[in-house]
């Protein structure tokens, strides 16, 4: 049989396959399964996830499956001992000994209990380092593959401007040539470069195609209202770059509508877009439970059968768990490609898409995984230093007016306050610490302080985990529910802070405040932080306020009264040894903000690249961000000159500028290039991020730093949804932030 004839290219094999199938065992490959469901041992950890020396239940399996096999096994985080089992069964239990493809959730490690916690995406973006997102996407790639898995629901590539929205920590921010440039970063490592057979390299399937980071009120899967122009220039270029440039093989369909129109049904969308422009090679996904919601959510289809067959004549190629079990899916689809009503042409389409995968994979050659190799993989040494430098390269200092780092030997006493100062907090989709110690900011403050200077510890209060309604007095109250015991409280804190030199608050989100469904309507701090940091600010100590947190912040009055304000974000499980080693000078910040911060909750949106207005005045004040996209500071200072521009053909240019370290220490900067098109014939931001670059300098060392723009850089969608250059000025402008230019040049394109 031709499909078993190694020396024939995938796409052979994969024809050569489908044509031996029946159509029950093609619609088997677009199904999945919940791996924790058929073993006998779930995790006592994490319920997603199964024992090691869990058995499975064969009788239960073979009732779900037949002989028919099955595409995907997810939600079976575990060793390879037991994926190994899973795929003996699958493989010897199907006609044609089709194997499956084991699937995860890896956002910023695989969460299998144990593994390495590398920081949330939007750390990794305040970094502004490519090299930096490679690098942590080739060892999630390594763990994911050396426990079993083959492919990864991630990266989260949704353009994020709705700071309400609990998904923003997913994501690589609100710009789209940052997320575009670290889309290209994280795919590329994951992928090992499109060398996906190799053992240490995953399938990827960006998410939430393609515009699911401006929902409405912020409301997770709620629709977005925005224009074509809009989802073209701003939407569609991060999705475009991860899959014609990066190679990314698959796609998840976002829950939402866009103008109305409901993404997993649209052939627009899933097939004119994704297949006929770009190319995409493999599969569209639903997002789990997606599909029902065109019956109970969206009402555009009247039964589940109307809304199964919507989909996969659009495009889907494939449900998610948790829409629909085996029988209801499968034999669904059968009944409708008998009766005509879906093609058998999209049937195979679909299948063959999933096969070739496979084969690329080299499962049909080698289906089974190492079941030693995780040992010398999982949390191995250069996958704890590469989250470690993740984490220290993402801390973002926004204010400070001297008083970091730390001067030795100035503070003989510290206050370390707040709820996360005893906690670290790892944000949504984090795998759970198994096996080692997460450590806190005040263990980590202790051993680099050591006995010289005391540290007395209170958390004030707490970050608000529930809310639930209580009876009291009897009316009912919404009453929230803390994350730990407040066995102290904001007096307790005032008291330690008045007899301390220096205050130090940690606090911020937790995953109820901040990760997937758990949006607000408010973004200042949660629960009782805010009047925490206003009383210890009455002390008169200096307060440094240090926030782990998710999203934007309303730092209206925190940025009043603390002395420095420290973002470290999810930094994962060294997150708070990063923390510790900014504060006492080891690390010196270069974290940039991904997103703008807002003046106060409500003067959104805010993002830097809003359309120009006719007033930048609200009633209660400008409606500029608090802290711009591209703002954070040093314990240094750098300084721009001799910005040079070079043209080397009609629309490529060379760009080049000097920045010297005139501070006092060494560090990094993150040097900007935004481009501002003067006069255009449609509406474009004031200026659009088009270049960036991380570079590391000592004490009066200058390096010079050079950019390439071309046709991209310049480029619109004009009247006609045509990509073009017009003629005209365009203003050069590089500095520090998108608010902190430092140096100007003008060209004029004239063709």
């Amino acid at each position: 049989m031709d499909y078993k004839n190694a020396s024939l290219s995938p796409e052979e094999r994969a024809k050569a396959l489908l044509s031996l199938m029946t159509l029950e065992e093609k619609v088997a490959q677009m199904d999945i399964i919940r791996g924790v469901e058929f073993s006998t041992k779930p995790h006592k950890l994490y319920h997603c996830a199964v024992h090691t020396d869990s058995e499975i239940l064969e009788d239960k399996l073979k009732e779900a499956l037949g002989n028919r096999g099955i595409g995907f096994i997810h939600d079976c985080y575990s060793h390879p001992v037991l994926f190994n089992k899973l795929q003996k069964f699958v493989v010897e239990n199907s006609r044609l000994g089709i194997p499956c493809m084991f699937t995860g959730e890896a956002l910023h490690g695989i969460l299998w209990p144990g593994a390495t916690v590398f920081p949330v995406p939007l750390a990794l973006a305040s970094s502004f380092d490519r090299k930096n997102v490679n690098t942590i996407g080739r060892a999630i790639a390594r763990e994911t593959r050396a426990l079993g898995m083959h492919e990864i629901l991630a990266p989260n590539l949704d353009v994020a401007r709705e700071p309400r929205w609990g998904r923003v920590e997913e994501t690589f921010g609100e710009d789209t040539y940052l997320s575009s440039e670290l889309a290209y970063q994280i795919v590329t490592g994951e992928q090992q470069d499109g060398n996906i057979e190799r053992p240490d390299a995953v399938v990827c399937e960006p998410k939430h195609y393609c515009v699911h980071g401006i929902p409405e009120n912020g409301i997770n899967c709620a629709q977005a209202r925005v224009g074509r122009r809009e989802i073209e220039q701003s939407y569609l270029p991060v999705f475009e770059t991860a899959i014609k440039k990066a190679g990314a093989y698959n796609v998840m369909a976002c829950y939402n509508a866009i103008d109305g129109e409901v993404v997993l049904s649209s052939e627009y969308y899933l097939t004119d877009i994704l297949r006929k422009r770009w190319g995409m090679k493999g599969y569209v996904r639903a997002d789990w439970g997606s599909v029902v919601r065109l019956v109970n959510r969206h009402f555009t289809a009247a039964t589940d059968e109307d809304a199964i067959c919507d989909c996969v004549n659009a495009g889907l190629d494939m449900q998610g768990c948790c829409d629909y079990d085996t029988k209801t899916w499968e034999e669904t689809i059968v009944k409708n490609v008998k009766s005509g009503r879906i093609p058998m042409e999209r049937i195979d389409d679909a299948v063959l898409r999933v096969l070739t995968i496979k084969f690329k994979l080299g499962l049909f050659e080698n289906p089974y995984t190492d079941e030693n190799l995780h040992e010398s993989v999982i949390r191995c040494e250069k996958h704890l230093t590469a989250s470690h430098e993740a984490a220290k390269k993402s801390m973002t200092l926004i204010k400070n007016n001297g008083i970091l780092p730390l001067e030795k030997g100035k503070y003989k006493k510290i206050a370390l306050l707040g709820p996360s100062a005893n906690r670290q907090r790892l944000g949504g989709y984090s795998s759970v610490p198994d096996g080692y110690e997460l450590r806190s900011v005040l263990q980590e403050l202790r051993e680099l302080l050591g006995d010289e200077v005391e540290i007395e510890y209170c958390n004030g209060c707490g970050i608000p985990k529930d809310l639930h309604v209580e009876t009291q007095e009897g009316q009912p109250h919404l009453v929230e529910v803390y994350d730990e015991d407040e066995k102290e409280c904001i007096e307790d804190a005032v008291k330690i802070a008045e007899k301390s030199d220096i205050v130090i608050i940690v606090g911020g989100d937790n995953t109820f405040t901040s990760s997937e469904g758990h949006d607000r309507a408010d973004l200042k701090l949660a629960g009782k932080q805010r009047e925490l940091v206003e009383e210890v600010a009455k002390t008169g100590k200096p307060v440094v306020l240090v926030l782990e947190n998710g999203r934007a912040v309303d730092l209206q009055v925190e940025s009043g009264i603390c002395d420095a304000i420290l973002l470290a974000w999810f930094g994962g499980e060294t997150g708070a040894k990063a923390i510790a080693e900014t504060l006492v000078g080891l690390n010196n910040p270069a974290g940039r903000l991904p997103v703008s911060f807002p003046q106060d909750s409500y003067r959104i949106p805010c993002y830097y690249t809003v359309l120009p207005n006719n007033t930048e005045v609200m009633f209660e004040g400008s409606r500029r961000p608090r802290y711009e996209f591209g703002f954070g500071l040093s314990y240094t200072e750098f300084e721009y000159s001799d910005l040079k521009l070079e043209k080397q053909s009609e629309l490529d240019y060379k760009v080049s500028v000097n920045v010297k370290n005139t501070g006092k220490v060494k560090g990094d900067e993150v040097v900007q290039l935004y481009v501002n098109d003067k006069v255009s014939s449609i509406i474009t931001p004031l200026k659009e991020l088009k270049g960036f670059e991380r570079i590391t300098l000592d004490v009066n060392e200058t390096k010079t730093v050079e950019f390439t723009l071309g046709f991209d850089s310049f480029k619109l969608l004009n009247k006609d949804f045509e990509w073009v250059v017009e003629n005209g000025e365009f203003q050069i402008l590089v500095g520090a932030s998108s608010n902190d230019i430092r140096l100007s040049e003008t060209i004029k394109i004239e063709r």
